[in-house]
């Protein structure tokens, strides 16, 4: 059985990921964590196979490599587009993913890291390219209005209904209204295939966030203690 801890700020991108892992028979999701130290106290306790953490979280990478070697825990960075493995892979990580992975290749990831190989994602992989020409995304982003521009960014920092609707000075419900409107324009059924598609989609996750920024949305807090799967 390999134990796999996940920690980013992305609730959406942790919950995707934890949903691409379960599938896996010999594969665990332990425990998800949302800050660096979270992640610190949850790699102490569950002494994981492999640990994937975001670079966003902003970790002391050396810290983290001296106790995953205690841990025997490998160690996977998920980048941003565009970062280069150089300075992770010198700093004794594992693998490094970018936020556009596909499901296969992160299991395949998880496979290969564990098993003791280091492994990179190939950002010429025409499956994983985010292309700066990103037709779809730009269709999507232009049918949708700055409101739902603003629901899909807080969709994708884990916000609820409830919390959305407080952001925007109006209800549940018409936030539920206008959920089954963004539903229907991009053809997805519900909020995680929403933040997944938007995530994957760097032109419209970009406008989202510019939208958000624009109207002067918060950052989602910060939970206070690991949460085991």
């Amino acid at each position: 059985m390999l134990k796999i801890i996940l920690a980013d700020n992305q609730a959406i991108f942790r919950a995707g990921a934890a949903k691409v892992l379960a599938v896996e028979d010999e594969v665990r999701v332990m425990a998800q964590a949302q800050s660096a130290e979270q992640m610190m106290m949850a790699l102490e306790k569950f002494r994981p196979h492999v640990l994937i953490f975001a670079a966003a979280l902003q970790p002391d990478l050396k810290e983290m490599a001296a106790q995953a070697g205690r841990s025997k825990t490998r160690l996977v960075v998920i980048a941003e587009n565009g970062e280069q493995p150089a300075r992770y892979l010198s700093a004794g990580m594992h693998g490094m993913v970018y936020r556009n992975i596909g499901g296969q290749a992160l299991v395949d990831c998880v496979h290969k890291v564990a098993g003791g190989d280091t492994w990179v994602q190939d950002m010429r992989a025409p499956s994983e390219i985010v292309n700066e020409n990103d037709f779809v995304g730009a269709r999507v982003r232009d049918r949708l209005t700055p409101k739902e521009l603003r629901i899909v960014a807080l969709i994708v920092q884990g916000f609820k209904n409830k919390e959305i609707a407080k952001q925007l000075g109006t209800t549940e419900q018409v936030i539920k209204n206008y959920l089954r409107n963004v539903y229907d324009k991009i053809g997805v059924s519900d909020r995680l295939e929403l933040a997944l598609f938007t995530v994957h989609h760097r032109i419209l996750a970009e406008a989202a966030a510019a939208t958000a920024a624009a109207h002067g949305t918060p950052a989602p807090p910060t939970p206070s203690e690991v949460r085991p799967s």
